[in-house]
């Protein structure tokens, strides 16, 4: 009799085949909604006195093991748990020491119920003043690739819809995948994987999550393509005898400032009569006109050495000087700051596309390859490279954060100088050997 109540007490605390190893619903170390003994459920079975830190374990009613491990309190005081579960009570008890030993390294996160999506906008809402708002655009345009309901709340969106620390590196493998079959280039998706892996690292660094689930997966995209085309001399002393013959002097100056100065298409617009000193022969760039979202806007700079002071070539000082008095001439009484004032609102600068739309004009008319505003300002940094110019001052002239940004955005080499290179290895090992 004995014998037999013995095994069927073993038979009562022993695992249930086909048993759960968690309940559903719930990662492991998530709170239990179920969290205290007396929840319903939960019977205490042989419960066993554990040290200081270490948990409670106890038998569920039906037949699982659960414990908890008290992290802390929440900002209402009352105490925060992690539980776990398990087919035995061995199970259960490697669990809490492996939970045990994350919170006292530091690197069990806090069990906050926050979704991606709802950490995707708040992480949006700090970018929106550490960034310029073009960039936040092209920010907010990337992560909508992987989370839709940041444009359109009603939109389906499975991994915005789960828990922060849900989120596995197979979640993220999937969904990268899924946007490749959809047709996106891997360029974009590989900008869909950096913003995601920028999102869940700042959450890494707040201890919400114990990984970054993006770090492990990889995606390989093709070479970029070179960065823009850069004008030969001839195209380029082509190009500004046009620009000196346009009929908008607004436009024509705009232009040559560009491949003259090297400037930003938004950092011309963005400029103002008390940016220049025409008497010292000096320019500085203080703000930027963009385009966003199909309008203009004032911005920063693109970085901290995109503020900058330039000395202004002499030519180009005698086409300011000029171009002064006609401004004196037609927007002189309005009243307007802007070096090159809107047609329909002088108010605000000229529409950030219509420089493209006159250098298209120009250069189909001169039979040039296709050419961007941006490509102006890579010619300048090609062709002063070319001439030797220092790499550091080249680098200072455009604002750079750094002489290598320079050195591989705009080092394109140039046909004329490519056929200036030849070279005689017996010149360079033995150069009497060379002339004899």
């Amino acid at each position: 009799m004995a014998l037999a109540a013995s095994q069927a007490h073993r038979g009562r605390e022993g695992p249930l085949p086909g048993a759960a190893s968690q309940a559903p619903g719930l990662e492991v170390g998530q709170e239990d909604p179920e969290a205290g003994w007396e929840a319903k459920g939960v019977v205490v079975v042989g419960k066993r006195k554990r040290g200081n830190g270490e948990g409670t374990i106890v038998r569920r009613r039906d037949g699982r093991w659960m414990g908890q491990l008290m992290v802390g309190y929440g900002p209402d005081g009352k105490p925060r748990r992690r539980t776990v579960y398990g087919r035995t009570r061995q199970e259960v008890a490697a669990k809490l020491a492996e939970l045990a030993a994350q919170h006292h390294k530091g690197l069990l996160p806090s069990p906050e119920a926050i979704t991606v999506r709802e950490w995707a906008s708040r992480w949006l809402e700090r970018k929106a003043r550490e960034v310029r708002p073009k960039t936040l655009l092209l920010y907010r345009e990337e992560l909508a690739y992987a989370l839709p309901s940041l444009e359109d709340p009603q939109a389906k969106d499975p991994l915005g819809s789960m828990r922060l620390q849900a989120v596995q590196p197979a979640h993220i493998r999937a969904l990268l995948d899924g946007l490749a079959e959809r047709g996106l280039s891997m360029r974009t998706v590989k900008k869909v994987r950096e913003k995601l892996h920028a999102l869940f690292e700042e959450a890494l660094s707040l201890e919400l999550v114990a990984r970054n689930p993006v770090a492990p997966v990889k995606v390989k995209a093709p070479a970029p393509e070179k960065t823009g085309r850069a004008l030969e001399p001839g195209e380029a002393d082509a190009l500004l005898e046009a620009l000196d013959a346009y009929p908008d002097p607004r436009m024509g100056l705009a232009l040559h400032l560009g491949l003259a100065l090297g400037l930003r298409r938004g950092e011309i617009l963005g400029l103002q009569w008390d940016d220049l000193d025409l008497e010292e022969g000096v320019l500085t760039i203080r703000r930027t006109w963009v385009a966003v979202e199909g309008r203009g806007e004032i911005s920063d700079p693109k970085t901290p050495n995109a503020y900058r002071t330039l000395p202004i070539p002499h030519s180009t000082l005698v086409r300011l000087r000029a171009y002064r008095a006609w401004w004196e001439g037609t927007f002189g009484g309005l009243g307007t700051p802007w070096v090159f004032p809107g047609t329909k609102d002088p108010s605000w600068p000229l529409n950030p596309n219509s420089p493209n739309h006159a250098l298209r004009r120009i250069t189909q008319r001169l039979g040039l390859e296709r050419v961007r505003v941006h490509d102006l300002r890579h010619s300048y940094g090609t062709l002063c490279l070319a001439r030797r110019v220092p790499l550091e001052v080249v680098s200072e002239r455009l604002g750079h954060a750094n002489p290598t940004i320079t050195l591989n955005r705009y080092r394109h080499v140039l046909e004329e100088e490519r056929r200036g290179w030849v070279m005689n290895l017996e010149e360079l090992v033995k150069p009497n050997r060379a002339k004899a």
